[in-house]
């Protein structure tokens, strides 16, 4: 039956089908994030920025990827001063990053959805001298229309995971010829080019990781020195970062059955709009909670701190003693652990990092950081950790060395942009 569906002809038929769910989808997702609701003519391809300079385009879906991609966004920049930075975006809280790490340096627009018409009036628009997607970002009819206009587009960053490489093989003729269509593929790992190379992809490197290249910015880390006073410089900070809905639930009851003296839990959403929903669990739970955007010192019994900021992790990093990257609690494949190790924190992690299989694993081979089962034993753990202060000056070195020894994917994905421009 998938068979039925393997063509470019029907993906995109399926795509007319979906028409107004995509409606519903912004309309539905705006109830709670109302920046859903602006700039919708430009996810159809029609924009009203522009620029005189040649423009070079990279497509960063998200907060993680807008991130990521920062120091390669700094290298191109130097590189090709007389060209234009145009990012591409599918959410809010990605381009609000992005205005947020950029600010008026970038041109940024959300990335049209990916029907014919749309992304042929974006390249139509724009005129990209090239262009390049970040980590699995495979837009068939994107990809197509480059193709046919001649616009090198390059696959960078590139992963995949397993379970991703199974939905894909259902696919086969789509997936290689989508794949086959792009100017050059380079991935994270040996194993993300394996099993690109198995769906059909043939001009395959490796690069690395650019999250490794990261580099913690000195804005965010006095931040961090300031959040690190409001807390209180003598309490013990537990931080709960990128956490996705049900983790909260099983971190609060692990910490009534762990008690660990002095202890002040700093709680992150991986998501903006479940903020209130977070804050309600907190106190539902008879906890005491203040929020971080109060900006006012932490009473000595308050027990969670609400991170409810955006682009503020890399000050929590630097204001707790251990960090926990969410998203691995709950089956969601985990989140980005390396911006913490960056930071010289230790860090723990959950079972499921489908996400970053190998970082994950690195950084548990170096001692950089601890993998643990579930809630209690996360919260274990943590006493554990503050039991043994040594332990974590281990773990808060080796993060730093493991973050240094893979660093380099900015280069080589900039010696790609150079060959293929």
């Amino acid at each position: 039956m998938k068979r039925i569906f393997d063509s470019p002809l029907i993906y995109t038929a399926l795509l007319w089908l979906l028409l107004p769910y995509v409606f519903f989808h912004l309309l539905w997702r705006g109830r709670k994030q109302p920046e859903y609701l602006k700039h919708i003519p430009e996810r159809f391809g029609f924009y009203s920025f522009t620029s005189e300079k040649p423009i070079i385009w990279l497509h960063t879906v998200s907060v993680g990827e807008t991130r990521a991609a920062a120091s390669l966004i700094r290298r191109i920049s130097e590189t090709y001063p007389n060209h234009q930075l145009l990012l591409t975006h599918t959410t809010p809280t990605g381009r609000a990053t992005s205005e947020q790490l950029y600010g008026d340096k970038v041109i940024r627009v959300y990335l049209p959805y990916d029907y014919p018409f749309a992304v042929r009036r974006f390249l139509r628009h724009f005129k990209p001298r090239i262009g390049i997607l970040l980590e699995t970002e495979i837009w068939f009819n994107l990809i197509h229309s480059c193709h046919v206009g001649r616009i090198p587009l390059l696959l960078l960053n590139a992963r995949l995971s397993e379970k991703s490489s199974r939905s894909y093989a259902r696919f086969s003729t789509l997936i290689r010829k989508g794949l086959g269509e792009l100017h050059c593929i380079s991935a994270q790992t040996n194993d993300d080019a394996a099993r690109l190379r198995t769906l059909g992809a043939e001009n395959v490197s490796i690069m690395g990781n650019l999250k490794f290249d990261i580099e913690p910015p000195l804005a965010m880390m006095e931040l961090g020195n300031h959040l690190r006073v409001l807390f209180g410089v003598e309490r013990k900070i537990f931080l709960a970062a990128s956490t996705r809905e049900g983790e909260e639930k099983l971190i609060l009851a692990a910490l009534k059955e762990v008690q660990i003296a002095g202890l002040l839990t700093i709680i992150v959403p991986r998501h903006p709009q479940r903020f209130d929903e977070v804050a309600a669990l907190i106190e539902n739970d008879g906890l005491k909670l203040q929020l971080r955007s109060s900006n006012e010192t932490i009473h000595p019994d308050t027990q969670i701190v609400l991170g409810d900021s955006m682009g503020e992790m890399f000050a929590y990093y630097a204001a707790c003693d251990v960090a926990f990257i969410g998203g691995s609690l709950l089956p969601f494949g985990g989140q980005n652990l390396i911006e913490a190790s960056a930071v010289g924190k230790p860090v723990l992690i959950g079972p499921h990092t489908y996400n970053f299989d190998q970082a994950s694993q690195l950084a548990i081979e170096c001692g950089a950081a601890k993998r643990v089962t579930g809630s209690q034993e996360l919260m274990v753990t943590v006493l554990d950790l503050f039991s043994a202060p040594e332990q974590i000056y281990a773990m808060s070195a080796a993060g730093l060395k493991f973050v240094k020894a893979n660093q380099g994917a900015t280069e080589k994905a900039l010696a790609l942009v150079r060959e293929n421009i």
